[in-house]
């Protein structure tokens, strides 16, 4: 396997599959299924999701709700979310569980770096919910600040996109895919890979990005394998 130990980025956006909205049944099981096949390999997992799918604090905040309570609203959004994947889990016979970053226990552990690690060790997939636990940060800055402190040796960002384009292939077909970047040049461009404080969180930490399409079956094990599907974030 190319990787012993990952942190993978879901977006909430990406469980609902073709329905538009809410958590897609058949999506759930396609990510979960991938997963487990990559765990059973030996690969230990953690999965930061987002909670697009159900809510969204800036959008929130754009339409009258208080900032802070916005985020607040969107950080239960990916604990719902994260309970999805862990029944799915349950349902295929993962070991998995989930922590959050906001006590509410029993519905999940509240987390610390020790617990997910002690876990990530003995083979259980560590879902990690509520984001940082602050309002105005991100999933993808909750997922830069979990890969480091569990020392993950790459951050995965599975999307609906194959990876990291000159310009957004769903509008531009002139679009051209890099298969490997600097922080810099990313930063430079102005490429939507993940937000300004995710992405300089990594370069300051050298946390190597590996973006690509998380919808194909049997991509995630392609990574694992090695083979040159996405594009690579490194210094």
């Amino acid at each position: 396997m190319q990787y012993k130990r990952i942190l993978l980025k879901l977006s909430g956006e990406s469980l609902q599959g073709q329905q538009g909205f809410g958590i897609d049944t058949e999506r759930l099981h396609e990510y979960t299924s991938q997963i487990k096949a990559i765990a059973q390999q030996g690969v230990q997992v953690a999965i930061v999701i987002g909670g697009g799918n159900i809510f969204r604090g800036m959008k929130g905040s754009t339409q009258g709700f208080d900032r802070v309570k916005g985020d607040q609203m969107g950080m239960l959004a990916t604990v719902i979310n994260a309970l999805a994947l862990k029944s799915s889990f349950d349902v295929i016979g993962q070991p998995a569980r989930v922590l959050t970053s906001i006590r509410m226990e029993p519905i999940g552990e509240f987390y610390t770096n020790d617990k997910a690690i002690r876990l990530l060790n003995k083979g259980t997939v560590v879902i990690l919910a509520g984001g940082t636990g602050s309002p105005y940060f991100t999933t993808d800055t909750g997922s830069s600040l979990r890969a480091l402190e569990i020392k993950a040796d790459v951050m995965l960002k599975g999307t609906r996109v194959d990876g990291i384009y000159t310009a957004d292939p769903e509008k531009d077909p002139t679009a051209i895919k890099f298969d490997r970047i600097t922080y810099d040049e990313v930063l430079l461009r102005g490429l939507k890979v993940m937000d300004q404080t995710a992405t300089v969180m990594c370069k300051e930490n050298k946390m190597p990005i590996y973006v690509f399409n998380m919808d194909v079956p049997g991509n995630l094990m392609k990574v694992m394998n090695g083979i040159q599907i996405g594009t690579l974030v490194t210094p």
